[in-house]
């Protein structure tokens, strides 16, 4: 197991969900767990955060296969300095300029997505609890991006899908505290946390430029001599 993917992809995960409290906690909180038994309602919370994981190792591995493909073709070093350049000024279009792309297409899907949600929470079905957390895995999210363009910059099926399953398991322990006690973080614990995500992915970006470029440093620019080799061995 490749640890420096897993260890990514924990820590993305882990700052991510304090954007996701944010932004998903009323999903969290809404679930109808609170009149199931304790043990019940531990298997709907469960089921609703397998859901949400599910998506994202679906994801990994349909964008694993585009980005081995790439690294096979020999691009991995151009491609990882672009994704790196994306983020960033992704993040600075966003966190600093305050500047929002709209699309209508992904408005149209997101709403769709909240009624469906909308809908199994009124359901009060246990099995409901494994949909809602698939429809929460598909609602647009600039931290899931950016968590699959870190799964893309692996540059194998298998790296991909470890990032963003660890990237979900990051985002279980604050999610579902969430979903069992409702908020037990302070609203500006979690302010200041979600400040420091522009910057965690600001970071990541360099990181990518810097594995681009091929310096020889190992794990923060190591050599890609062998990485078409690697790439092919490693689905």
């Amino acid at each position: 197991m490749n640890w420096q993917i897993l260890i990514s992809g924990i820590s993305i995960g882990f700052i991510s969900s304090f954007h996701c409290v944010g932004m998903c906690g009323p999903i969290a909180i809404s679930l109808p767990v609170y009149y199931l038994p304790n043990h019940q309602k531990f298997f709907g919370i469960l089921l609703y955060n397998f859901g949400r994981i599910t998506v994202y190792s679906i994801l990994g591995l349909l964008f694993g296969a585009l980005g081995s493909l790439i690294f096979i073709q020999g691009f991995e070093k151009w491609f990882s300095i672009i994704m790196g350049i994306i983020v960033l000024l992704t993040v600075i279009q966003f966190y600093f300029i305050k500047r929002y792309w709209r699309i209508s297409f992904l408005n149209k899907f997101n709403l769709y997505l909240q009624q469906f949600i909308g809908t199994y929470i009124k359901k009060k079905q246990l099995y409901g609890m494994f949909l809602i957390g698939v429809a929460n895995g598909l609602l647009p999210c600039g931290m899931v991006y950016f968590a699959i363009a870190a799964a893309l910059a692996t540059g194998s099926i298998g790296g991909s899908i470890t990032l963003m399953v660890f990237f979900g398991i990051g985002t279980l322990p604050l999610m579902a505290l969430l979903s069992n006690f409702g908020f037990v973080i302070s609203i500006s614990l979690r302010n200041k946390m979600k400040q420091i995500v522009p910057y965690f992915m600001a970071i990541m970006a360099i990181l990518l430029i810097l594995r681009g470029m091929d310096l020889g440093i190992p794990y923060l620019s190591p050599s890609f001599s062998h990485s078409s080799n690697a790439a092919s061995c490693n689905h």
